[in-house]
């Protein structure tokens, strides 16, 4: 199996490399670490071209180890979300070294898993706020959340990360996700967070995003 993933990874590869943008990969400059290999390719480019490879998650385990952006983002386009379970958490989190990789994860894989509220309670609590902050992006898109669990999640983050321009991003894309089910109760959540000054860029944002009828 893995010469079989090894030719699939090197073919996929050659796909992607046609793309390649090396002014856009030397002006990459995401929150966190550097990939080992970047071609620049355009992130909707990388998943179209890994959405053509199906649902195959060996395959996508497989290309995640590699330390190269274009692969890594397909892993994550081509992984099957129901066989995601908190036992695969630290698997994942071990690729997320950056801003872009805990955006795409959210996107293309953590947002679909079942156990959404076991993501973030776990990712909450990490001293890592790319995790926190790649579970407060997928919680936001999945509607199966517990509200409830996300609004301790978040405290808790915020707590943490009290000046941390992630934390604040993160939270009020969350916040905004909860306010269209309960805006009563993500105003309330605003104004009792802590004086700290990702709580207060979450206030002001919330100011004007969030109404009550």
């Amino acid at each position: 199996m893995s010469v079989d993933n090894t030719s699939r990874m090197l073919a996929l590869l050659g796909e992607l490399r046609r793309d390649r943008n090396g002014m856009a990969a030397d002006a990459m400059c995401s929150y966190g670490g550097q990939y080992g290999v970047n071609y620049g390719v355009a992130a909707h480019t990388v998943r179209d071209r890994a959405k053509m490879e199906g649902v195959d998650h060996a395959f996508a385990e497989y290309l995640y180890r590699q330390d190269v952006r274009e692969l890594r983002i397909s892993a994550l386009w081509i992984a099957d979300a129901e066989q995601v379970t908190p036992a695969d958490f630290h698997f994942w989190a071990t690729g997320i070294i950056n801003s872009e990789i805990a955006e795409q994860a959210a996107m293309a894989l953590l947002s679909r898993i079942e156990r959404i509220d076991d993501l973030i309670e776990s990712w909450s609590q990490s001293d890592n706020i790319l995790l926190g902050y790649a579970a407060m992006l997928a919680a936001a898109r999945n509607a199966e959340r517990d509200d409830e669990i996300a609004l301790g999640a978040l405290y808790n983050i915020i707590e943490s990360f009290p000046d941390n321009r992630l934390a604040g991003q993160g939270a009020v894309v969350l916040l905004s996700a909860i306010a269209e089910r309960n805006a009563e109760a993500v105003i309330h959540f605003a104004e009792t967070l802590p004086q700290n000054a990702t709580a207060q860029f979450i206030r002001e944002e919330i100011e004007w995003r969030v109404a009550i009828d």
